[in-house]
């Protein structure tokens, strides 16, 4: 193994630890209850004795996010580009933006789950909906700043403006749409726990608040615990995709230096 990949690994686990440490110390000086805080070492048995079930509800939670991931990001990219190209689009849809963002997510979700059902579809739909923002503003603004002299020049070497969306302003926003897509990799979770918290059969949202209701309060720490790590395996995946994506910019957010982990060709 390279050094550079033991240097990756080495950073993850001190974090866990010194995390792991200070949850310890936080439940040792406080006091709390096991009812209130439980300390790390029930929470991580009660996470190995029940890992069945968690792993059946976590299932559900992962298709629901990662059905809304996809769908939220592919419709926003095509938003993305629908404004760039048309004056008259931007008109009507920019207002429709932000009005769906002035819209808590909280108060839309007992409505979605209304229309669509206790299912995983209005889960998924809610994971549209705060994915789709972060990723048709992001592209959107990248296509926007696309060098104007380069624009110039190929419209005077008789480009059409498909080849120039083609060719200059959608590799120019690559940047920007990997931005966006990280945002939304982030809080993508959001929606389907919301809607699960709203109204469900299963899922890691209706396992949480069960065994809260329940006073299994190890068990709720454990599907919190997974849901973080779901929603750090997925963030960890969509920047990976962003940097193949657009290689020429800057390294991830984890790197310590611009080219310790960049990966031999």
């Amino acid at each position: 193994m390279r050094a550079v990949d033991v240097r990756g690994w080495i950073r993850p686990c001190l974090t866990v630890a010194g995390l792991l440490a200070a949850w310890q110390v936080v439940v040792s000086v406080s006091g709390a209850p096991p009812y209130i805080l439980p300390g790390p070492s029930p929470v991580v048995s009660a996470l190995f004795t029940r890992l069945p079930l968690i792993a059946s509800h976590a299932w559900i939670t992962a298709v629901e996010i990662l059905l809304g991931f996809v769908i939220g990001a592919l419709v926003g990219i095509g938003s993305g580009l629908l404004l760039a190209s048309f004056v008259g689009a931007r008109r009507w849809l920019l207002p429709l933006l932000v009005i769906s963002q002035a819209l808590p997510v909280f108060a839309l979700a007992p409505v979605l789950v209304l229309w669509l059902g206790y299912g995983m579809t209005s889960k998924i739909a809610m994971a549209v909906l705060i994915i789709y923002f972060p990723v048709t503003a992001s592209f959107y603004d990248g296509l926007r700043r696309a060098d104007p002299e380069i624009l110039d020049l190929v419209r005077l070497l008789g480009a059409t403006r498909l080849d120039t969306l083609r060719l200059i302003r959608i590799p120019a926003a690559l940047p920007a749409l990997g931005s966006g897509l990280r945002v939304a990799a982030s809080v993508a979770p959001i929606g389907a726990v919301v809607g699960e918290w709203v109204g469900s059969s299963g899922g890691l949202g209706y396992l949480m608040l069960h065994a809260n209701a329940r006073m299994q309060i190890d068990l709720m720490f454990a599907s919190l615990l997974v849901l973080a790590a779901m929603a750090l395996l997925l963030w960890l995946a969509v920047d990976r995709a962003a940097r193949r994506l657009a290689p020429w910019q800057s390294e991830s957010l984890f790197d310590e230096t611009g080219d310790s982990t960049r990966e031999s060709v």
